[in-house]
């Protein structure tokens, strides 16, 4: 088909461009339509950037999302779906959180990377006589700022539910720190060093949505309400899925933490 020339094309309305792009498929319609629903993409790549910062650009985003856009034209049908505004902010959040599941946020290499930022932390503890800096902590280990605080944010996620696994199950407190006390003794910081490879492995082995609930709460540091909004799913079921992942989590620990 011959390409048609739409001159008035920015004097339409977006109903009235579906309408005719339904009729001809013209590129240039299907282009204008992209350009006028590009808005959306940069406002989710916005609110979503803590998210997926560590191993992608906004820019990055967004023409992931303006490819998602032409694709949901294609397929939008307004009298099965929810307004285009609702149906594409849908499948923008998903392609983020595909993006995510892509790029593991606990890779396998995540106890050899943690030990060695330990490592370095104290060598240059003890040749600087203080804490280092982020700056001397990634440059002594070559790498970048952006890697050394992703790491630093799994530690400490992992860190947080260990301590928390070593709590009666009948507890009904999710998220407890035990006593600074206990910390200074040598068995404790064995058990923990365990608790820590144990919990490793239970996350991995927990159901896809749980794993992303607890890394969306623990590392990405989103409250209920933001993982609620970017997994468009309640309020409720967040709190639910991260409690069946505590719950899981406990029981593995229970089974295999004093392995």
């Amino acid at each position: 088909m011959n390409a048609l020339k739409y001159p008035s094309l920015e004097e339409k309305s977006n109903e009235e461009l579906f309408l005719l792009y339904k009729e001809n498929h013209a590129q240039e319609v299907k282009q204008e339509l992209t350009m006028r629903y590009v808005y959306i993409v940069r406002s989710i790549a916005y609110q979503m950037r803590e998210m997926y910062h560590d191993f992608m650009q906004t820019d990055d985003i967004v023409n992931e999302g303006v490819i998602e856009i032409m694709r949901a034209i294609e397929r939008y049908d307004e009298n099965r779906d929810n307004k285009f505004e609702t149906y594409i902010s849908r499948r923008i959040r998903g392609m983020v959180i595909d993006m995510m599941r892509k790029n593991d946020w606990l890779p396998r290499n995540f106890h050899r990377d943690s030990r060695s930022v330990e490592t370095a932390s104290l060598e240059l503890n003890s040749r600087l006589g203080r804490a280092p800096s982020d700056e001397e902590l990634a440059d002594y280990l070559n790498i970048s700022i952006k890697k050394l605080q992703k790491i630093q944010r799994m530690s400490n996620m992992v860190n947080v539910l260990s301590l928390d696994m070593t709590y009666d199950e009948g507890n009904e407190t999710l998220l407890q720190i035990p006593s600074r006390d206990s910390s200074t003794q040598p068995e404790f910081n064995f058990m923990h060093k365990e608790n820590v490879r144990a919990l490793t492995s239970a996350i991995e082995a927990l159901q896809e949505k749980e794993r992303l609930v607890i890394s969306l709460y623990y590392v990405e540091e989103l409250n209920m309400n933001q993982i609620a909004e970017v997994m468009e799913i309640s309020q409720p079921r967040v709190s639910q899925l991260h409690s069946i992942a505590i719950r899981k989590l406990r029981k593995y620990m229970d089974e295999h933490g004093e392995g």
